[in-house]
C-alpha cells in the first residue's frame, strides 16, 4: 500500500531538503502555509502560490474550528500519529503567538444499547494513540453536559478549539518575515519538471524553483495529473452544512457533544460544537457537492461534475452507501430532520432554535475501487510531492504533516 511506504519514509530521521533551495508551494491554506513555514525555518526560501485573493479561503476558514485529539484513527495510521501529536503542537502554537484557543474537552455519547460496541472500540483506539480519555456513565456525562441525551459516553480531555485563521494569519506573518513570499492570484496552469529544476506556470507568470509541493486541497489531484501524474485516487467534493444555534439556547451545550460514529465511514455525524467565539454550531452533514468549492446547494460546475462522474469510484461508493447518502441528503433539505439527529444528542432542543450558518466543503481522495481513503496520503514525482488527501484532522496536525512533507522531500531531490 503507497500509505505504508509513505509512512516509513516519514519516520526516518535526518532527511532534509538542500539547504538554501528555493521550494514553490501551491496553496494557502493551513497545511501549505504550515508547510511554507517549516522550509523557512530550515532555511529554505518558499514562494507559496495561491489562486485566491488572500489565505484560508477552503477548507480552512470554512471548518468547525476543533482541534481533534487523535481519538477516531486507527492505530499506527498518519492520522492517529500525527493527529495526536498536532493536538499537543496546535496548542502550544496558538498559545505562544496569541491566538484564541480553548482546550474544552469533549463528549462522545453512545444514546442506546446498539452503541455501546462502537463506543468500546472508539476507546480502545483512544488508548492505543495515547489519546487522555475515560470512559464515564450517563451520571458523569451529565455532570460535563447537563442537558446531554447518553446511556454512556467517552470523555476526551485533549480535544479544544481554536481560531485556525489565527493560526494562518501568524504562519503568513512568520514566512514573510523570513524573507518568503506569499502570491495571490496564481491559478496553476503548467507543472515541468526538469533534472535541475521545477517550472510552475500560473495564467500570468512563470516560477521556476528546485522542488514543489502540492498543497492545493480540493484542487490536489488536478494538479498532479498537471505534472504529468496519474494519481490512484480522485478528490470528491463533500459539502458539510451546519446550522447555529440561536443564542437564547446556547446554554443547552457546554462544549463539544459527538455521536459515536459510524466506523465504516470517514465522517464524524451531526455534532454539537461550542466555536471560539461562543457560539454553538451544529452538523455537518455530507453531502455530495456539484462543485469543488459548492458552500451552496445550487453551486453547479460542469467540469467538478463530469471528473466526479467519471470517476468509476463515486459508483461504486454510492452502491455502497446509498442508503447513509439518502439520509444525508434528506437531512441537507430538511430541517426537521437535522434537528432530529441533534435530539438524539440534546432532547431539549426546541422547535425554533436552529439558524442557518456557513457550509464547508471536504476534499476527500476515493479510489477507483469505491474506496475512501481514511489516511493522509500523498504520491511523489521528481523534485515535487503532492499531498492528496488532507482531511479532518489535516488543520489540527498540520504543524506535523509539514514536518514530515519537508522531510519526504529529501527522497525527490533528484
Amino acid at each position: 500500500m503507497v500509505e505504508l511506504r509513505i509512512q516509513r519514509l516519514c519516520r526516518s530521521p535526518g532527511r532534509h531538503v538542500r539547504m538554501g533551495s528555493h521550494v514553490i508551494v501551491a496553496g494557502a491554506g493551513i497545511v501549505g502555509l504550515a508547510t511554507a513555514h517549516e522550509l523557512t525555518r530550515r532555511g529554505h526560501r518558499v514562494t507559496v502560490l495561491e489562486k485566491e485573493p488572500g489565505i484560508a479561503q477552503h477548507q480552512t476558514g470554512n471548518n468547525s474550528g476543533v482541534i481533534h485529539s487523535g481519538l477516531y484513527y486507527r492505530p499506527g495510521s498518519l492520522k492517529a500519529t500525527l493527529g495526536t501529536a498536532g493536538a499537543s503542537s496546535m496548542r502550544r502554537f496558538a498559545e505562544e503567538n496569541g491566538v484564541s484557543v480553548d482546550i474544552c474537552g469533549k463528549l462522545v455519547v453512545a444514546t442506546d444499547e446498539s452503541q455501546l460496541q462502537a463506543l468500546t472500540e472508539l476507546y480502545r483506539r483512544g488508548q492505543a494513540n495515547g489519546v487522555p480519555c475515560t470512559m464515564i456513565d450517563a451520571d458523569k456525562a451529565k455532570e460535563y453536559e447537563p442537558y446531554v441525551s447518553a446511556i454512556s459516553a467517552v470523555r476526551v480531555e485533549s480535544t479544544g478549539i481554536v481560531d485556525f485563521r489565527g493560526v494562518c494569519d501568524v504562519l503568513r506573518r512568520r514566512i514573510e518575515e523570513a524573507g518568503s513570499e506569499i502570491r495571490f492570484g496564481q491559478r496553476i496552469v503548467g507543472i515541468a519538471s526538469r533534472p535541475d529544476a521545477v517550472t510552475i506556470t500560473t495564467k500570468s507568470d512563470e516560477f521556476r524553483a528546485d522542488q514543489f509541493v502540492n498543497c492545493a486541497g480540493l484542487h490536489s489531484d488536478r494538479l498532479a495529473r498537471l505534472a504529468g501524474l496519474t494519481p490512484d485516487v480522485r478528490i470528491i467534493p463533500f459539502r458539510g452544512e451546519y446550522y447555529e444555534l440561536t443564542p437564547e439556547n446556547s446554554y443547552l451545550v457546554k462544549g463539544l457533544i459527538y455521536p459515536v460514529p459510524d466506523p465504516s465511514f470517514p465522517f464524524l455525524g451531526v455534532h454539537l460544537t461550542r466555536m471560539i467565539n461562543g457560539s454553538i454550531h451544529a452538523g455537518p452533514n455530507a453531502i455530495f457537492a456539484f462543485a469543488r468549492e459548492g458552500y451552496t446547494k445550487l453551486k453547479i460546475n460542469p467540469r467538478d461534475v463530469l471528473d466526479s462522474v467519471r470517476w468509476p469510484g463515486l459508483w461504486r461508493l454510492g452502491k455502497r452507501y446509498w442508503r447513509t447518502g439518502l439520509d444525508e441528503a434528506t437531512r441537507s433539505l430538511s430541517k426537521k430532520r437535522f434537528l432530529g439527529s441533534l435530539r438524539e444528542l440534546v432532547p431539549d432542543l426546541p422547535d425554533d432554535c436552529l439558524l442557518p450558518a456557513h457550509a464547508g466543503v471536504r476534499a476527500q481522495a476515493l479510489r477507483r475501487d469505491g474506496a475512501l481513503v481514511d489516511d493522509f496520503y500523498y504520491e511523489r514525482a521528481p523534485r515535487q510531492v503532492h499531498v492528496l488527501n488532507a482531511p479532518s484532522p489535516a488543520a489540527t496536525a498540520s504543524l506535523e504533516i509539514a514536518k514530515r512533507i519537508v522531510d519526504e522531500l529529501a527522497a525527490v531531490s533528484t
